[in-house]
């Protein structure tokens, strides 16, 4: 058999036979003059890294006439085989992404223009036929196909050539880039004759859905199903790229870039992940990688990039390990307009919470600017060079266009200097986590297409975004992540097991519910059936639950499903929500009760609340009601759930009790003096560390305590933006149990 010696096993990146931390920085060749190479490819080795990553663009690649130079042939700038040599040279691997769809902030998404003069067709309509607004494509239009493979041919053979089984650098290959984000972004389905013919034959629907079936009782079942239908198409265009890979020769990893934050947060991340988690889980040699950019990591954001981490992890299967094949590394300043400056603290701050979170490889972009060059064959779009920043690219990257050292290059080589000093504990590590999962519900990402008359689906939406994942005012995760909890996601449609074309058939999760941990949900109204069924068991068979917002009432197509309230014996006693108009006002406000009545010493102020009847023991009462506002339920085979409705502030001993309450408690103690400091245990067999962040902008001392033993015998002072690796005394103690292993052949 043939060796690999690259390599998806275990979630870690195995290179000739060891596991790595991959640290890469993005150098786009095609940017550069031949000459000036070198002088990038050194800065990286100086800066600590040990690959380099590069889009390897199609609009680049492609002559006038329609050929293909990936040799150098027509200019010393295409031979991409030579680049990737000079990386080896240097004791570099070599990430390559060649697209063929790229963005990169090329013009025409890094596709030649010549594609849409000849294949009108392969641009999208969508809603009432209207064409797309962006410049994106049909992914499964048999031309735009037919063109890829092409491309593919090409730009493939050089790669194969120079993997690591070659004794070449390649080490992986990206899938195509950011599949699915324009649509969702300029709210457009792909609904051409061809999608709505498979659409009405998967979905049973007869109505064409490019009506979106406002105004009707289809209406949001209609758009369920067609969120539903748009990831598998995701699906079969990127496994058809994956089989093209691997029939032209290529066995490293292939990875697939998963979109979603923007303006500096990361709450619709999970977006990305909903679109491509089907296409990729449990595939071997395959795995998903994030796509961040937050600027400064702050109180506001962090746990977006915990959670982000989080939900991919717990969609991808034993062998896949977690990658950030997009990781913001610069100033900040991408306009050049001085609108956002970001420290060179933050790198070091995200990488050490990204390793600590199970992150194997991280790819630093950008790394170095360059030079837009001129496309051979004007398109008079004013510049007519292959980008659309003008002449020069990559204002904000630790290294300039012109070559110039930014202070942001410090902190790349901070970070990797921090990650290689501890590169085994990284490479091979799992993070210690509490008795607490945070639930991911995949469809309630399913938001990005709504029908400009579909009145109540816009309604549907904007529900789903003010209670999922963080919780309404983005409490819960704040709570959890800045209060010294460590903890993983739990897919529920996949553990639930009644949605195959979401878990690509793996299996659900038959266990009792006592046999798991707390389970932390935060949900609006809707929720769907198979989700609702299993925590109702989960909870009936021993398991705990703390369910946060609106009680369920229905399933995502609008049925009525109130399963799980059932189950609690549980029921709503309506809503209150902040109000002021011209003729009155209401300010919910909440008061603890019964085992919390310690924490009600003072009303607090929500800015809505769920209203609760039935069973339960009453934890929180709104005051202008005089209803629950929160209960605890005991059930009669010792499962427990909690449910709370109001939106309430992150007063971190209110968070801690009421977890308790649910059946859990932090094995961590931070014991700080103020809030801001974030600490993730991380065990591999003979070595464990608390990493410690500190992302306020205040020093923060802390006592740590792990398991009831203080860690250092003196208290901790981190100053602002600053960190810790505080060793943990007895690795065999928290080093978690051996997963399972497959090795991909």
């Amino acid at each position: 058999m043939m060796s690999i010696p690259t390599r998806l096993e275990r979630a870690r990146i195995v290179i000739d036979g060891e596991p790595r931390m991959v640290l890469a920085g993005e150098i786009h060749y095609f940017r550069l003059a031949r000459a000036d190479w070198e002088d990038r490819i050194r800065a990286a080795v100086d800066a600590g890294l040990n690959a380099v990553a590069s889009y390897i663009p199609w609009i680049w690649h492609e002559l006038p006439d329609g050929t293909i130079d990936v040799t150098g042939e027509s200019r010393p700038e295409r031979d991409l085989g030579a680049f990737i040599d000079l990386c080896a040279e240097h004791g570099l691997w070599f990430i390559a992404r060649p697209g063929p769809f790229q963005m990169a902030e090329l013009k025409n998404e890094g596709l030649p223009h010549r594609l849409r003069r000849e294949h009108p067709e392969i641009h999208p309509v969508g809603w009432d036929g209207a064409p797309a607004s962006t410049r994106t494509v049909d992914y499964l239009a048999p031309a735009f196909l037919a063109e890829a493979e092409r491309w593919y041919d090409a730009v493939l053979a050089p790669l194969a050539e120079r993997q690591r089984e070659h004794g070449g650098p390649v080490i992986a290959v990206q899938l195509d880039n950011e599949v699915g984000m324009l649509d969702w972004v300029s709210n457009t389905p792909t609904l051409t004759d061809q999608a709505v013919r498979e659409f009405s034959a998967a979905s049973g629907i007869a109505l064409d859905p490019r009506g979106g079936a406002a105004g009707t009782d289809d209406e949001l079942a209609l758009h369920a199903a067609l969120g539903r239908f748009t990831r598998t198409r995701f699906a079969r265009y990127l496994q058809t790229l994956e089989a093209w890979a691997r029939d032209r020769g290529i066995t490293a990893p292939l990875l697939v870039n998963i979109h979603g934050t923007g303006g500096g947060r990361g709450l619709t991340y999970p977006i990305g992940v909903s679109q491509l988690a089907p296409a990729y889980r449990g595939r071997a040699g395959l795995t998903g990688g994030t796509d961040m950019y937050l600027g400064e990591l702050t109180v506001e954001n962090v746990a977006d990039l915990y959670l982000g981490n989080a939900i991919t992890a717990s969609v991808h299967g034993a062998d896949q390990p977690l990658t950030a094949l997009e990781f913001d590394a610069g100033d900040g300043d991408y306009g050049e307009d001085l609108a956002a400056l970001t420290s060179p603290e933050a790198t070091v701050l995200k990488t050490l919470l990204d390793a600590a979170q199970g992150v194997r490889g991280i790819n630093y972009y950008l790394f170095a600017g360059g030079i837009n060059p001129l496309l051979d064959a004007p398109v008079g779009d004013g510049d007519d060079r292959i980008g659309f920043t003008g002449e020069r690219h990559g204002f904000a990257a630790p290294i300039g266009p012109e070559g110039e050292r930014s202070p942001s290059l410090d902190g790349v080589a901070q970070a990797t200097a921090a990650v290689r000093e501890h590169e085994r504990l990284f490479a091979v590590g799992t993070q210690v986590t509490d008795d607490l999962v945070l639930g991911f519900v995949a469809d309630h990402y399913l938001t990005e297409y709504a029908h400009p008359a579909a009145r109540r689906r816009q309604q549907q939406v904007r529900d789903l975004e003010r209670h999922r994942g963080f919780g309404a005012r983005q409490t819960l995760v704040r709570a959890l992540v800045l209060g010294g909890w460590s903890f993983g996601a739990l897919d529920l449609q996949a553990a639930a097991g009644t949605d195959p074309a979401w878990s690509a058939g793996m299996p659900g999760d038959d266990r009792d519910g006592r046999d798991r941990e707390l389970i932390v949900l935060a949900t609006g109204a809707e929720l769907g059936r198979g989700v609702q069924e299993f925590l109702a068991r989960h909870v009936r068979t021993g398991g705990r639950l703390l369910l946060v917002g609106d009680l369920p009432a229905h399933d995502a197509d609008g049925t009525p499903c109130t399963t799980l309230a059932d189950a609690l014996g549980v029921t709503s006693a309506g809503h209150t929500q902040e109000r002021v108009d011209a003729d009155s006002e209401y300010h919910p406000t909440v008061r603890a009760v019964g085992p919390l009545a310690d924490h009600g010493v003072r009303e607090v102020r929500v800015g809505g609340a769920q209203l609760f009847a039935g069973a339960g023991e009453e934890l929180l009462r709104e005051r202008g009601t005089g209803r629950p506002a929160a209960v605890r339920v005991t059930l009669d085979g010792g499962g427990v759930a909690v449910l709370l409705g109001a939106d309430y502030p992150v007063h971190a001993g209110f968070w801690r009790d009421l977890l308790a309450l649910a059946g859990a408690r932090p094995r961590l103690e931070l014991n700080g003096d103020r809030p801001g400091v974030v600490a993730v245990p991380v065990a591999a067999d003979g070595e464990a560390a608390i990493v410690a962040i500190n992302v306020a902008p205040y020093p923060v001392t802390v006592a740590p305590a792990f398991d009831g033993a203080p860690l250092p015998a003196e208290p901790v002072l981190l100053p602002p933006r600053g960190h810790r690796i505080l060793p943990l005394p007895d690795a065999r103690r928290t080093a978690p149990t051996p997963d399972r292993t497959e090795t991909f052949a």
